[in-house]
């Protein structure tokens, strides 16, 4: 990936329109020495005040001024983009990132002076710009690392580096893959002080993973990376190592070089032990998605040696480490291609999305701009982070200095619905794949119930007139997130206002008990507007005669009460119905009832739980299935999952259709 420099025609217009400040900056840099940060702090303000300055003139200004041969110059510019990235970076930081690159080599510049300067400003653009641009950041760092570079200018970059493993350790750990090899390679730098600030870096970006299994051996495994004599006692160390927490990939990103040696070794002890640990750390991964990152890695490694070691014992290792990565990984192979995010797409979805939408053409964005939130959707792109709320903050940030708010959201949902459909190789796919029935939600969240994770990044994914069963052992938390679900609490799923989600319970208080059922409906604060005949005309749906109708809540039947339930649901026009138990205290005759409204209502989704396999079997269209915290949908109904998922029942009860399956 090339480093992140967007070049941009700047009209003669725009520039004529930015005298001002061409000529303001012009004065900055003739100040003394002992005036210039003050210069440079009124250029700053003079920026942050217009509104109509073009900023890619600004930045065009600032990169001459840095480029030249006048060291004042250099200090006054570096301390302009310095005072504007610590007051103003939201607006200003896709013009001045770019920059970057040149302070690096400033800091190998002749005059001693710009040297410092350079060294700060550059800090104070890797904190202060998005997080989330991390990704875009680091090929700018690595080209600091080129054997082109002077030493001062990759020390530099590799303090930065470490810099971000601070201020932005998430993005630092999704990016470990193509960290460790560059920092890697400067270990074996000629210059002293390279060497010493590769080991320092590579030891705060490992540390940045948060597994306590490994933290104590990253020393070790630093260690390694500059002495491959090193690789069989570290690996005896670790395969010696009880693994308890869960294994994601940043994790086994630092644990991969090591790993790959260590099978390549010549010693079958050596290749026996990684064979462990790869088998123990991949019984701890969560996440399907993130074990297929090293399957193309490791692999073969293991593939090798199964064909090719003569000790059956670690043969016998090898092939149990192959099995365990291999189902972590979904139970399929996918090439390392496949799985690669393509920078060039992401940006050919923005560029199209912003080509299509009528008011964001209008708003003539710039391609710093452009290429600036196009960085930003490729690490959640990268990270599967598809949250719509995350989109459109992410976009909205930097596109809103173009356009009206109202236009944003359709702007940012467009990228996001065509960054994930464009990028769905990179999931392993749920069973069921309906593509052609619009989604009522796409989102990613975990639960956690007091102390315990009940779900881990995990993704539901509803469609419009489906009838989901929510299965899964006891206490793993299916009422919790049918909970979660009505009160919502759960991140990137639709408001309230965008998606009516009704909890059907039988949940009558007692002070409710006396009411006529008309009335009851009327108390609900959502519906004490509606219309009295429009309630009575829905109670006669669900079959309630006007006797009925005037009767006491507290004397129905539980059949009856469900039936209640529903019609309060229907008036609120409910898009999703969540279930749970809806069998429970009704006699057969109102089960089939039931069965037959949910299955009469094309255009609204449930979501139940149940022990009633029958009720499962007649109702449901897809299953919802708990697999490591983590939610798997099947296509079809509960006997249709039984025939592709045996083993979730063998770890109960033999199913029998008709029977109660402990869900």
């Amino acid at each position: 990936m090339a480093p992140y420099a967007p070049t941009d025609g700047i009209s003669k217009l725009a520039i004529d329109q930015s005298k001002h400040f061409t000529e303001a900056l012009k004065e900055a840099l003739k100040s003394s020495a002992d005036q210039q940060r003050v210069a440079a702090e009124k250029v700053s303000e003079l920026v942050a005040g217009d509104a109509n300055l073009n900023l890619g003139v600004v930045s065009q200004e600032l990169r001459n001024a840095l480029e030249g041969n006048d060291a004042d110059s250099k200090v006054v510019a570096a301390y302009v983009v310095d005072d504007l990235m610590q007051k103003h970076a939201e607006r200003v930081e896709a013009y001045l990132v770019p920059l970057l690159s040149v302070f690096l080599d400033l800091l190998a510049d002749k005059k001693p002076a710009v040297r410092p300067v350079a060294q700060e400003t550059a800090l104070t653009i890797i904190s202060s710009a998005n997080k989330n641009s991390t990704i875009r950041i680091l090929p700018i760092l690595f080209a600091g690392l080129d054997r082109s570079k002077k030493w001062q200018t990759k020390k530099g970059s590799l303090d930065l580096v470490a810099e971000l493993s601070k201020v932005a350790p998430y993005q630092v750990g999704r990016c470990l893959p193509d960290i460790i090899p560059q920092v890697t390679d400067c270990m074996w730098d000629t210059r002293k002080e390279v060497k010493v600030a590769a080991k320092d870096t590579m030891t705060k970006v490992c540390n940045v993973v948060g597994n306590m299994d490994i933290e104590p051996f990253i020393p070790a495994l630093v260690s390694c990376l500059a002495n491959p004599t090193e690789v069989p006692e570290c690996t005896h160390k670790l395969a010696s190592t009880t693994f308890v927490k869960t294994v994601e990939a940043p994790a086994l990103a630092i644990m991969e070089p090591l790993l790959k040696r260590a099978l390549a070794e010549g010693k079958t002890a050596v290749k026996r032990q990684a064979a462990v640990i790869i088998d123990n750390m991949c019984k701890l991964m969560d996440d399907p998605a993130e074990a297929q990152l090293f399957i193309p890695k490791l692999l073969p490694g293991l593939k090798k040696v199964i064909e090719t070691q003569a000790d059956p014992e670690c043969r016998e290792v090898a092939t149990r480490a192959h099995e365990t990565l291999f189902v972590a990984g979904g139970s399929m192979e996918v090439s390392e291609d496949e799985l690669k995010v393509d920078y060039d797409n992401i940006n050919k979805v923005v560029v199209e999305s912003i080509a299509a939408n009528a008011a964001a053409v209008k708003a003539n964005i710039d391609s710093f701009t452009v290429d600036y939130v196009t960085g930003i959707c490729y690490f959640l792109v990268v990270s599967r982070n598809f949250s719509v709320a995350t989109f459109e903050k992410q976009i909205s940030a930097y596109f809103k200095a173009f356009m009206k708010p109202e236009d944003l959201k359709p702007l940012s949902n467009e990228i996001r619905d065509r960054c994930f459909k464009e990028n769905k190789s990179i999931f392993i796919e749920d069973v069921d794949c309906d593509e052609g029935i619009p989604d009522l939600c796409n989102c990613e969240f975990s639960l956690a119930y007091g102390g315990m994770i009940l779900l881990n990044n995990a993704r539901l994914r509803l469609k419009r007139g489906h009838r989901y069963g929510l299965c899964g052992p006891n206490g793993c938390g299916k009422s919790t997130l049918m909970r979660a679900i009505s009160n919502g609490q759960l991140e990137g799923f639709p408001s309230r206002d965008e998606l009516k989600t009704v909890f059907v319970e039988h949940n009558l208080q007692a002070s409710e008990a006396e009411l006529s059922v008309v009335d009851f409906i009327l108390v609900d604060e959502d519906l004490k507007n509606t219309p009295r005949q429009k309630v009575q005309d829905t109670l006669a749906s669900v079959g309630f005669t006007p006797e009925m109708q005037a009767q006491a809540v507290g004397t129905l039947s539980g059949g009856w009460k469900m039936k209640l339930e529903l019609a309060r649901a229907m008036l609120q026009k409910a898009d999703i119905l969540l279930l749970d138990e809806p069998t429970n205290h009704l006699d057969v005759k109102n089960v089939a009832w039931l069965e037959n409204y949910l299955t009469s209502l094309p255009n609204v989704t449930s979501i139940m739980v149940s022990h009633d396999s029958n009720f499962l079997d007649t109702v449901c269209t897809n299953i919802i299935h708990y697999e490591t915290r983590k939610l798997k949908i099947y296509k079809g109904n509960l006997s249709k999952f039984v025939e592709q998922k045996p083993e979730a029942v063998g770890q109960r009860e033999v199913y029998v259709p008709g029977a109660w399956f402990p869900c």
